[in-house]
């Protein structure tokens, strides 16, 4: 089987190339996955063939590496209109980090907003390698009828919803031919020198040649062929896939890529739970194969079938692509042998979940269900993250944006039956004193029977940001016994767990330094009752202060929104460190930034809409500073301190 993904940013016309493509020579299989990735399984020429087609849009990039690797190339969707190439730019970083055999598809060439050689111009800042273009347009008046292939040199005049009809070279176009050729031919002969000697003596090299030639670049990725159609108007369609059959590289590279060990039998690309069915896991076998009921991964897995979900099969060959049932043991994202998993390489691994949400139940009986789901959605979206609010222990819930997590929760309704909650995450204010200060407290309880008594001398004192919290005894003359001081200190902690603004206490000395006990009354529970009230009054008299977290902020964009960037962190109360260009990626910058963990959210908001969805950022705590303007408040602080 022959696999290929299309990708491509929101409206570029994927899904309408995939879907026509698969009717080609009949009525293709599908399989979604949560609504997300939907694969497509067909016959081209009596050949099987599967398409992936990832839905457009930052909140979906999680899913194109692994679509990636159980691939032998990719297809990047491109709209006709050079200011749109920056919208592909995410797509041609991860092809390229991915090193896959690509092409590009221009499509809509039915109504384009730009030339030709302005879209490839505007696409190639974002490309390390050449892109070459494989076609020009044949044009009658301001209308795109037909293209040449300029290998063949062979012209063909689209017919609606028809294969293309074959014709003559028209005369207009071939000025235009020659100087396309020349330069696909130039470009070809950096990496063959027979075919370089043929160009310096003025001969025409075979077509054959070249296109066995034009295989070998394309398989090894040394660059980045580009077709012309209308996927609407099934035009160009054939040429497409006659590029895919001929030069895409077989399954043995792929495997390579994936860095796959030799006794590796599958690929796990995607996972879903469906309502009644269960966990199903998207699977591409290797080397010997997969077999249903047995062994793979250290279990064994359950009944295999294929993209219908319906059709059982015995076992799932190399170069195969299937699903597996009631295999639960088996998660997205791994290689796997009769015995082991081990991860993809780290191309095929989603950008950080950065949109963060706190997830509760609608309803308190499904607390439960809830944690559950969560878990078991994580195992399957590469693009999910799971952790637990430091403030409320609820859990708080990672994803690639919004309408990701508004896909989470229908989800969740749909397939689980769970309603949920969200709202935001409260930022992880802090509270430190500025000035030493001394305090006595005496702790004096009667109530019938053993009483309770302990006296404690206490100081606090501020230390450098970071510090954390430090006890230290001095008393003498055995005022305190030792066996109460680490009552203190567990008093003081406690006390420091929430100071008079209501949020935790960090970077105070605490010192003991004399007092009084009882041979009857004092106890541990009374030392550390005493410790605990003589911090609490202790504080406010220290002239405490609050503690804002400030992040560091690596941001990855295209080099065209850097400007609008430095204001927009201005805006947000932060600090540009600087930025420079990726090295690793083709016109990408990495903006360096520092704001307040309050603004993180604004960020998002504001990233997705200054950078039109391409911009991604790894958030990294660096550091509390003091908070300067009105202290924030919070229900739960005021339900705590009422």
């Amino acid at each position: 089987m022959r696999v290929f993904t299309v990708l491509g940013p929101s409206q570029s016309g994927k899904t309408t190339l995939v879907e026509a493509i698969s009717r080609l020579d009949g009525r293709p299989t599908t399989f979604d996955v949560s609504g997300t990735v939907h694969l497509h399984g067909f016959s081209y020429l009596d050949e099987p063939w599967c398409a992936i087609d990832v839905d457009g849009g930052g909140d979906n990039l999680a899913y194109v590496g692994p679509a990636m690797a159980i691939s032998d190339a990719a297809v990047v969707v491109v709209p006709p209109d050079p200011n749109a190439a920056v919208l592909c730019a995410p797509y041609l970083r991860l092809v390229e980090e991915a090193g896959i055999p690509c092409f590009l598809f221009i499509n809509r060439m039915d109504n384009p907003n730009g030339r030709v050689r302005d879209i490839i111009s505007a696409l190639q800042t974002y490309c390390t390698h050449h892109i070459a273009l494989r076609q020009v347009p044949i044009r009658e008046g301001e209308d795109i009828v037909g293209a040449v292939d300029l290998i063949s040199e062979r012209a063909w005049k689209y017919q609606e919803g028809q294969p293309s009809a074959l014709i003559e070279l028209p005369q207009s176009v071939e000025d235009r031919e020659q100087e396309a050729r020349t330069e696909l031919l130039e470009t070809l002969s950096d990496f063959d020198d027979n075919l370089l000697e043929q160009l310096i003596e003025d001969k025409q090299p075979p077509s054959a040649e070249v296109y066995e030639l034009a295989a070998q670049v394309l398989q090894n990725h040394l660059l980045i062929p580009a077709c012309l159609g209308a996927a609407s108007h099934g035009n160009g369609l054939t040429r497409l896939m006659k590029a895919l059959r001929h030069e895409a590289p077989g399954f043995d590279i792929a495997a390579g890529r994936d860095e796959a060990e030799e006794n590796a039998r599958a690929i796990a690309g995607f996972a879903d739970v469906k309502k009644h069915i269960g966990k199903i896991v998207v699977l591409r076998g290797l080397g010997a194969g997969v077999k249903a009921h047995e062994n793979l991964g250290g279990e064994t897995v359950g009944n295999l079938t294929t993209l219908d979900a319906k059709t059982q099969i015995s076992e799932l060959p190399a170069g195969q692509i299937g699903l597996a049932v009631k295999s639960d043991h088996l998660n997205p994202g791994n290689l796997y042998d009769s015995m082991s998993a081990s991860p993809l390489p780290e191309w095929a691994a989603s950008h950080p979940a950065a949109h963060r949400q706190i997830v509760s139940p609608a309803h308190e009986r499904d607390d439960v269900r809830l944690s559950n789901a969560l878990s078991r959605l994580v195992e399957i979206d590469p693009g999910l993250h799971l952790a637990q609010d430091e403030l409320s222990g609820h859990a708080v819930l990672g994803s690639q944006g919004p309408q990701h997590m508004r896909r989470v929760s229908s989800k969740l309704a749909e397939d689980f039956g769970i309603e949920i909650a969200t709202e935001p995450v409260e930022t992880a204010y802090r509270e430190t004193i500025r000035t030493p200060i001394e305090h006595r407290h005496r702790h004096r309880k009667q109530s019938g029977g053993a009483g309770q008594f302990a006296d404690v001398v206490i100081s606090v004192a501020p230390m450098p940001r970071g510090s954390g919290f430090q006890f230290e005894e001095i008393v003498k003359g055995g005022a305190v016994p030792k066996n109460y001081i680490p009552s203190v200190e567990h008093g003081a902690k406690d006390a420091l767990a929430q100071g008079p603004e209501g949020f935790p206490v960090v970077d105070v000395k605490v010192t003991l330094s004399d007092g009084k006990h009882h041979n009857v009354d004092s106890s541990d529970y009374a030392f550390r009752t005493a410790g605990k009230n003589a911090v609490r009054e202790a504080l406010p008299q220290a002239k405490p202060v609050v503690l804002q977290p400030i992040l560091n902020a690596e941001i990855h964009l295209p080099s065209d929104f850097v400007g609008d960037l430095v204001p927009t962190i201005s805006s947000l109360q932060g600090q540009v460190l600087g930025f420079e260009g990726n090295p690793n990626a083709s016109g990408w910058e990495i903006f360096n930034a520092q704001l307040p963990a309050v603004a993180e959210d604004e960020l998002h908001r504001t990233l997705a809409s200054a950078t039109r969805g391409t911009g991604w950022v790894k958030l990294t705590f660096d550091h509390y500073e003091e908070l300067r303007g009105p202290v924030p408040k919070s229900a739960d602080r005021e339900k705590a301190n009422a």
